[in-house]
């Protein structure tokens, strides 16, 4: 009986260390790819994030480097998201790929739709930082205060009254309607109008 149990034994382990040396052999080349790809994806996604760095440093200058680190930020998210994909398809979870890009779309929604405002104001944060009419030290009046800009940031703007406050607007308000007054002319009477 003590032979039949020492047999059974050493058997279900030369059979387990057989099946488990056929299970390395075979994923080898799966695993020499994937580490293959690793390295491309890493010095491609660099890459890429340089020269996107680079055109974006060229579009915004120096004082809304905000702006470029978001659109970096972003790239780099969708970059190495679509090259996790493209390991998992790699080492042949195939499936996993496809239910986890599925679901990441519905759940990008989700987050989208429930950061509707945030996205808007940064939106218009952008559009804001773009605008050469709209710059910090312009007097400017832009529902619910009159006041000279001090910030413009990517989420809000930030104003200081003519009581001497400061006020922040979320910036996909300030974007709807805002009234510039030229600086050279006397009053309120030589306002522009810009929307």
């Amino acid at each position: 009986m003590l032979q039949s149990l020492t047999g059974f034994l050493v058997e279900t382990l030369r059979e387990t260390v057989s099946e488990f040396g056929t299970a390395v052999q075979d994923a080898a080349p799966k695993v020499l790819t994937a580490v293959v790809f690793l390295a491309l994806a890493y010095v491609g996604i660099r890459a890429i994030l340089f020269v996107v760095r680079g055109v974006l440093d060229g579009l915004y200058p120096e004082e809304q480097d905000l702006v470029v680190e978001l659109g970096v930020a972003v790239a780099g998210a969708f970059l190495w998201f679509g090259a996790a994909l493209a390991l998992l398809n790699i080492v042949g979870m195939t499936e996993v790929a496809a239910s986890l890009g599925t679901a990441t779309g519905f759940i990008a929604l989700g987050v989208s739709y429930a950061l509707s405002n945030m996205i808007a104001d940064t939106v218009a944060g952008v559009y804001l930082l773009r605008d050469p009419d709209f710059n910090p030290g312009d007097r400017v009046k832009a529902d619910p205060v009159t006041g000279t800009v001090s910030a413009i940031e990517l989420r809000k703007t930030r104003f200081e009254s003519d009581e001497g406050d400061t006020v922040v607007v979320a910036n996909r308000d300030v974007e709807k309607k805002w009234t510039k007054y030229d600086a050279t002319a006397a009053g309120d009477a030589a306002a522009t109008d810009a929307t």
